[in-house]
Parts: C-alpha cells; sequence; structure tokens
C-alpha cells in the first residue's frame, strides 16, 4: 500500500520526538552512572579508612581483614562498584558513624527542610529577579536598571555566610525581626507532629497559629540571603536576554506600527525568552539545593547542606557519599525537566 505524502510529513515528526525523546533518556541515564561513578571513586580516594573508622585504631590484623572483606573492599574494583550500585537499588546508602543511622534514613529526615528553604527562595528570587529583569529592560540606564544592576553585582560579589551573618546580627540581635536560628523556638521544636517534614506545612495543619507565625520568623531571613544569589542570575540573565530580544527586527516592526512599550516588552519580547527564563530558574533551583551547605550551617538549619558539614568535620564518609549523590541527582533531573520544559515552550527548540 502507498504511502500519502501528508502520511510521511506526520510519521516524521513523530518520529523525531521519540528520537529526541530516547537521546534524552540515554543521555540521562549515562550522567547518572557518571555521577555514581564519580561518588564511588570518591569513596576509593578518601583519606579516611573506613575499615579502621569501624575496626577501631587499636583493632588486630585477622579483626581488619575480617571487617575488609565484610565490607567487600577485598575483591575487584569492578565487583566492588557492581555491590555499590546494587546496595543503591535497595536503597542502602551505608551506616552513618556521626549518627549510628543509615544515611537513607538521615537523608530523609533532613532533606524536607533542605527542599521547604530552596522553594520558598526560589520562590522569592523568581518574583522578585523577574520583576527586577523586565523594569530593567522596559527602560534601559534607568533608575531601576542600574538598581537591577545593583542587585545582581551585590548577589554575585558578597559571599552568603558574610551577608548570613549580618542578617542575624541586625535583625536578629539588634531590631529582633527575625526569630534567629533553628526552624522553631524551642518551646514547639518538641511539641509539633512531624506529618509532612515541612515546618510551614505542619505548624499550619498543627492548628496553632502562634506556632505557624513563629515557624514564618525563622523563615524569611535565610530565605531572603539564600534567594539573593539566585535572583541575581535570575536578573542578570533574564535582562541580557530581554536587551537582546529588544534590537530584532520584529521589534523595530511593533514600534513602527505604533505598539507602547509596555505591549511590546510583555506581548512580543517576553514569550521569546520563556525559555531562558525556564532554565536559569531551574538550574538556580538546583544550584539552591546545593549550595544550601553555608546558609544552613549559619542559620543552624537541620537540612541536607548542615548534615553534610558535620559529616565532613566527623570524617563521615557515608554520610558525605550519600548527600553529594541526592544533591547531584536532583542537580541533573532538574536539569532534564528545564530542557523538557523549554523544548514544549519554544517552538524554535523543536
Amino acid at each position: 500500500m502507498a504511502v500519502s505524502a501528508s502520511q510521511a510529513g506526520f510519521a516524521r515528526p513523530l518520529w523525531q520526538r521519540l528520537s529526541r525523546l530516547i537521546t534524552s533518556l540515554l543521555s540521562l541515564v549515562v550522567t547518572l552512572v557518571g555521577l555514581l561513578a564519580f561518588t564511588f571513586m570518591l569513596s576509593h580516594l578518601s583519606p579516611v579508612d573506613p575499615v579502621q573508622q569501624i575496626a577501631g585504631d587499636h583493632a588486630s590484623e585477622a579483626t581488619y581483614a575480617q571487617v575488609r572483606h565484610d565490607l567487600g573492599l577485598d575483591q575487584p574494583v569492578l565487583v566492588q562498584f557492581w555491590r555499590y550500585i546494587s546496595h543503591l537499588a535497595r536503597g542502602d546508602l551505608g551506616l552513618s558513624h556521626l549518627t549510628n543511622q543509615p544515611v537513607s534514613a538521615d537523608l530523609m529526615r533532613t532533606f524536607p527542610a533542605t527542599l521547604e528553604l530552596a522553594t520558598c527562595a526560589m520562590i522569592f528570587a523568581a518574583v522578585f529577579g523577574v520583576t527586577l529583569a523586565l523594569l530593567a529592560a522596559w527602560k534601559p540606564g534607568s533608575v531601576m536598571d542600574n538598581v537591577a544592576r545593583f542587585i545582581s553585582l551585590l548577589g554575585y560579589s558578597v559571599p552568603v555566610f558574610w551577608l548570613g551573618l549580618l542578617g542575624l546580627l541586625l535583625f536578629y540581635a539588634v531590631l529582633h525581626w527575625s526569630a534567629g536560628p533553628g526552624q522553631l523556638d524551642d518551646i514547639w521544636v518538641y511539641t509539633l507532629e512531624p506529618k509532612t517534614g515541612f515546618v510551614l506545612i505542619d505548624s499550619w495543619l498543627s492548628g496553632d497559629p502562634e506556632m505557624f507565625r513563629n515557624a514564618l520568623a525563622h523563615l524569611w531571613l535565610p530565605v531572603v540571603i539564600l534567594g539573593l544569589l539566585a535572583m541575581a542570575g535570575i536578573t542578570r540573565l533574564l535582562r541580557a536576554a530581554l536587551l537582546e530580544e529588544s534590537s530584532k527586527e520584529y521589534v523595530v516592526l511593533a514600534r513602527a506600527k505604533g505598539a507602547g512599550r509596555t505591549r511590546i516588552l510583555l506581548r512580543h519580547i517576553f514569550p521569546n525568552v520563556l525559555g531562558t527564563l525556564i532554565t536559569v530558574i531551574a538550574l538556580s533551583y538546583a544550584t539552591l539545593l546545593e549550595g544550601s551547605v553555608l546558609t544552613e550551617t549559619v542559620f543552624a538549619w537541620p537540612g541536607v547542606g548542615r548534615y553534610m558539614t558535620n559529616a565532613l568535620f566527623s570524617s563521615d564518609v557515608p554520610a558525605i557519599l550519600g548527600a553529594t549523590l541526592l544533591i547531584g541527582s536532583c542537580f541533573i533531573l532538574l536539569n532534564a525537566v528545564a530542557d523538557a520544559l523549554t523544548w514544549l515552550t519554544d517552538p524554535r527548540t523543536r
């Protein structure tokens, strides 16, 4: 049976979409395998001897050899790597020497705090970053444009930990606008029932408005400090993309037809930089998840960042590798989601 030209034309885009999907999935799998290989290599390059950590400094040679055999360290490297992957497939990330608990359980307990902090910071950064970029591109060289450029420079150049310490000094110790470090005051820490792991949601579900307000008072300062980093990147990159689009021919044509500056910016230019904005927001979100280490340390926030810091000081290799693998996986998955959303929203990528 002969295939018509219209059927062939329909089948070609379908095959192209399937080919792109398969390529993206293969790329995602290869990247995840590379991350697994990287963390496995880190465990072998670490100067800390895991056998000595378990057996102790004064263990006999027989005990040392037995522990080494139990850990599988006397096997070939490829066998050890396969064992490492098989344990990960079962959710086994090893035992933390610091907490004496499974690393997977520790990460399940601490990751919601990091996710809550990074998500709120991302919402803050996206709202104010996009607004500043639009105001800067609406009238280049204006006061708002200079303000946007200054905030971008400030967010990139000032260390997050220094801003955190300065914020605690000013808003907690002097002005008393913030409730200080931690997620809740001690009076509510042990009375809150952790239903979801997110303090804002759990305090809201508790029905105690004072607890919810206390959670907000603890949250807003680290959110602003951490969000400034992402807001700087969003403002800078989106402003540059908007100004680049402003010089193209379709914008000149719209101006010649009498379209207003606001209409051109929101109806013509902004939809064409939406793919760039999605990519910037997704990568900024991933950066907040991995860059919250210093912020969580300064504000005593019980998340993955603080957990990793304590593990580093204690030379807790399984905990360090587990946290690294978790944050790296989040970064890879968010990057894949950004590519997919860009492909869906921007016809030029198709």
